[in-house]
C-alpha cells in the first residue's frame, strides 16, 4: 500500500487506510491491536509503541507521537521512498549547484562570522562582517545563479531569515502541507526555521527522502545549529519540526 500523502492519526476517516495500518502493526508484532478500521486511543498507543521500538531507514529514532507520517509509514510497511529527482528548473538547479561548490567554506577564525568567502556572502545583502550570515549565504547562491543565467534574482535582499519569509513573493509551502505530502518539496527550495525572539535559520534543500531532508546550510555546524562556523551538507533534519516555519519555492 502506498503512502496516502497525508498523515494518519486519531480520528482518521479512511477506514481502509486505518485497517491496513492496524494489520501491519499486528504483523510487526505489536500486541493489543484491534483491527476495526478505527484510529482510536488503542491504535494511537500501538503506533507509539512501534515508534519507540523501531527506527527510520536512516537509523534515526522515530518520534513516538502516535501519528503515522512518512517516516513511520516507511518503517512500518518496510518500504523505501524514492529520492526526489533533481529539479529541472534552471534557477533552482544553478543555485543548488553553486551552494554545493561552497560546502567546506569555514569562518576565519572559527566563530567570528568573518572570512573572505563569508564576508562576500554578507556583502551581497549589505550586512557588515561579524553578522549572522545563513540568509546571506542563500541569497548569494541565488545571486550567482541568476547572474549566470542572465536572470534578475527573485530573492528578497536581506540578512534576516524571518524577514525573507515575511517579504517573499515566492510560493510558500507550509510545514503542515509538507508534513502531509513531502513530495511537494523539491531540490532548490529554501527552508525557514523560526527559533523565536526574531531569531531563525535557513538553508537550501538538496534532496528529499521520505520525511527527511538533505540540506546545504551556511553559518551552521555539523549538528545543524544556527550561527555556526561554515557551510555544511547535512542529513539531520525532518521535513517538519515544531520550529520549521515553511519552505519557499522560487521556481
Amino acid at each position: 500500500m502506498n503512502y496516502p500523502k497525508h498523515i494518519a492519526k486519531k480520528g482518521e476517516t479512511d477506514k481502509a487506510l486505518v485497517t491496513a495500518i492496524q494489520q501491519q502493526l499486528v504483523k510487526r508484532g505489536i500486541e493489543g491491536v484491534t483491527v476495526n478500521g478505527t484510529f482510536d486511543d488503542q491504535t494511537a498507543s500501538a503506533v507509539k509503541l512501534f515508534q519507540t521500538l523501531n527506527r527510520d531507514k536512516h537509523n534515526k529514532p522515530l518520534i513516538a507521537d502516535g501519528i503515522v507520517g512518512p517516516l513511520t509509514w516507511e518503517s512500518l510497511f518496510d518500504v523505501q521512498f524514492k529520492p526526489v529527482a533533481v529539479t529541472t528548473d534552471s534557477l533552482l538547479r544553478e543555485a543548488l549547484s553553486f551552494a554545493q561548490s561552497q560546502v567546506g567554506v569555514r569562518e576565519k577564525p572559527p566563530g567570528s562570522n568573518r572570512g573572505t568567502e563569508v564576508q562576500g556572502y554578507q556583502a551581497s545583502v549589505g550586512i557588515p562582517p561579524g553578522s549572522y550570515w545563513c540568509a546571506a549565504f542563500v541569497y548569494f547562491c541565488f545571486e550567482q545563479a541568476a547572474n549566470h543565467l542572465g536572470f534578475i534574482n527573485p530573492l528578497v535582499k536581506t540578512g534576516g531569515c524571518l524577514d525573507h519569509w515575511n517579504r517573499s513573493k515566492a510560493n510558500k509551502i507550509t510545514t503542515k502541507d509538507a508534513r502531509d505530502d513531502p513530495s511537494l518539496l523539491k531540490p532548490g527550495h529554501i527552508f525557514i526555521i523560526d527559533h523565536g525572539g526574531g531569531l531563525g535559520h535557513t538553508g537550501i534543500v538538496k534532496r528529499v527522502e521520505g520525511g527527511r531532508l538533505i540540506t546545504i546550510e551556511g553559518n551552521s555546524n555539523p549538528n545543524g545549529s544556527n550561527n555556526g562556523i561554515g557551510v555544511f551538507e547535512l542529513d539531520i533534519r525532518k521535513v517538519w519540526t515544531k520550529d520549521l516555519k515553511g519552505y519557499l519555492d522560487y521556481a
